[in-house]
């Protein structure tokens, strides 16, 4: 079974023949390119029926014209898929990249470039304020296999300097904005400090999406996402990608994600094809809505709000990092701390009428959840633990006046109480 080779994503920009050798072509991040590419890069119309959408291959395995004589490399649905491969094209077009791999899910992303990068010895250095399930996996996998873990306020360049100092690291593992505090990392200065001592740099992108935000321009050397959330962006699928410039990491990566086999589905990656075209659009309104809704927590009273984190606001102390690295908004994601404590952000959640109590983020409709008991719960007693009155809301693209009015409802409640 074959490992598909990948296209460059400047000479996937299909319909256009001028972006084929056009590298600026490959580095325009504005909405506009953004957007043309996110609907055209890998989606060239299909050359035997003409359909303008691409279809749903969904098949396991591909007939060989005699022994090894495969049409297009395809072979084996978990080395190759016409469906998996057009959405790869698609995200590395749209991340301005050269390659893009797909997975079953995140995590599978993570776990996969982690595996391809890392040898037992290897050290990671981690921020302190990541997704649990990031922590869980490197803690309670990675260590007991050999790798050594170190956790540091990654937003803190100096911090991260004088670790480096300390320590051989191989990788340096950031969110930005981070889960679920919303603390931003100057990618670039971490960057430059990581490489001048060897160490390469992953970001998970997740909450920013590459409709804000590109880290291989800042300096980092690979991306991870979890195309659950906003590059799927309507909660009915599980995915992960991992996007890179750099041919060897690529390739060891794509052995790797053949050997193991954690793919997606035909059908899946046609959801995330579709999630991805109007990315954009999306995300823009998911960050003016959160930014509405921020601005109206922090106007609460101080017995009732005790904080709101949310990078768009200019009380964030990452503000003007957010600003400079993050184009066109600031994210879907707010979160607030419930002066009350505990039990209130408890209570306040379950009050909610349009905000639904679930995990994840990223879709159309609105959620909402408590960290700490929910999707941070495995890094409770640790330093990565987070506070226990902390509201994590994922803002939709509904009415952001129906949204406030829900919000608004559900603080009273509380307060009755």
């Amino acid at each position: 079974m074959t490992t598909p080779a990948a296209t460059p994503a400047a000479a996937t920009v299909a319909s256009n023949p001028a972006n084929a050798t056009n590298p600026a072509a490959a580095t325009d991040f504005s909405a506009d390119a953004l957007a043309t590419r996110a609907i055209h890069a890998g989606q060239t119309p299909d050359p035997t029926t003409g359909a303008v959408v691409t279809p749903i291959y969904m098949t396991s395995t591909f007939k060989q014209d005699g022994v090894l004589g495969l049409r297009g490399g395809h072979d084996y649905s978990r080395s190759i898929n016409p469906t998996r491969t057009s959405f790869d094209e698609q995200l590395a077009a749209v991340e301005g990249a050269k390659y893009a791999l797909s997975f079953s899910s995140g995590l599978a992303a993570i776990d996969v470039l982690l595996r391809s990068t890392l040898r037992p010895g290897d050290n990671v250095l981690l921020g302190d304020d990541v997704y649990g399930g990031t922590y869980r996996l490197l803690s309670k996998v990675f260590v007991p296999w050999g790798v050594g873990l170190d956790v540091v306020d990654i937003t803190d360049t100096a911090a991260v300097s004088a670790a480096l100092e300390s320590k051989d690291y191989k990788v340096i593992w950031v969110e930005t904005p981070s889960n679920p505090l919303l603390n931003i990392t100057d990618i670039a200065a971490t960057a430059a400090v990581a490489h001048a001592h060897g160490v390469k740099v992953v970001v998970d992108n997740t909450f920013a999406s590459p409709a804000l935000q590109h880290p291989l321009d800042e300096g980092a050397d690979a991306v991870v996402y979890s195309t659950t959330k906003y590059i799927g962006g309507h909660s009915d699928i599980v995915g992960g990608a991992i996007v890179v410039n750099d041919e060897e990491t690529r390739e060891k990566a794509a052995f790797l994600q053949n050997a193991a086999g954690a793919v997606p589905s035909p059908f899946d990656s046609w959801l995330e094809i579709r999630g991805l075209k109007t990315l954009d659009l999306r995300v823009r309104r998911h960050s003016a809505n959160a930014l509405k809704i921020a601005q109206w927590l922090e106007s609460q009273p101080r017995d009732v709000v005790e904080r709101v984190w949310y990078p768009g606001l200019e009380s964030h102390p990452g503000h003007e990092i957010a600003a400079r690295q993050m184009h066109g908004g600031f994210g879907g994601v707010v979160s607030v701390q419930l002066a009350a404590g505990a039990e209130a952000a408890k209570r306040f959640v379950d009050h909610t009428r349009l905000f639904t109590l679930a995990e994840s983020l990223g879709g159309v409709e609105s959620l909402i959840e408590v960290p700490a008991a929910m999707t941070h719960a495995s890094v409770s007693g640790t330093t990565l633990q987070v506070p226990a009155n902390l509201v994590r809301i994922s803002v939709g693209i509904e009415g952001v006046d129906d949204l406030i009015a829900d919000l608004d409802q559900a603080l009273a409640a509380v307060s009755a109480q």
